[in-house]
């Protein structure tokens, strides 16, 4: 029998306003599942995204959004060199062991999510911040023999105060 993984969960969420504009640095901690991993070493790639939108708390209308920002890595397993490759934009990484690779996409540091002319002293902002598991980019005999299988969900998200100065 093998034992369900652990929850997802947020080990480090922070919010910094600088010079630079808002930063927000992130750590998550989770562990592959079963049936996940053995999809990455017969060769599907892995595709996680991590959101984040900053919105202006407005009472009486819509929250207005005034900046969002998006991140995709890929995950896949070369089997000829036993090596994981990280994928990241145009840059790709290498890693002996599944443990370092996952680590490698599940930290982002100093983020920019906001210029400084975007985000004002005195306005209440939050930001809305998802981390997950991108089954929609699986190949499509995948998407639909995963459905409804709980251990395909991998997914967190939070919602923070952004803190005023």
């Amino acid at each position: 029998w093998a034992l369900p993984a652990q929850a997802p969960e947020l080990s480090h969420f922070t919010l910094t306003r600088s010079d630079e504009g808002l930063l927000l640095d992130v750590a998550v901690r989770f562990e592959l599942p079963h049936s996940v991993e053995d999809a990455l070493h017969k060769g599907v790639p892995l595709y996680f995204v991590a959101d984040a939108s900053l919105y202006h708390d407005r009472r009486y209308w819509r929250d207005r959004r005034i900046a969002a920002a998006s991140r995709t890595w890929r995950l896949s397993y070369l089997p000829l060199t036993r090596n994981y490759r990280v994928s990241f934009g145009g840059l790709s990484q290498s890693y002996d062991n599944l443990y370092d690779a996952v680590t490698t996409i599940s930290r982002i540091g100093r983020w920019k999510l906001a210029e400084p002319g975007q985000i004002g002293d005195s306005e209440a902002l939050y930001v809305e911040f998802s981390y997950k598991l991108d089954t929609g980019k699986l190949p499509r005999p995948m998407q639909i023999g995963i459905g409804g299988q709980p251990e395909w969900n991998l997914l967190i998200e939070k919602t923070q105060r952004v803190s005023v100065p």
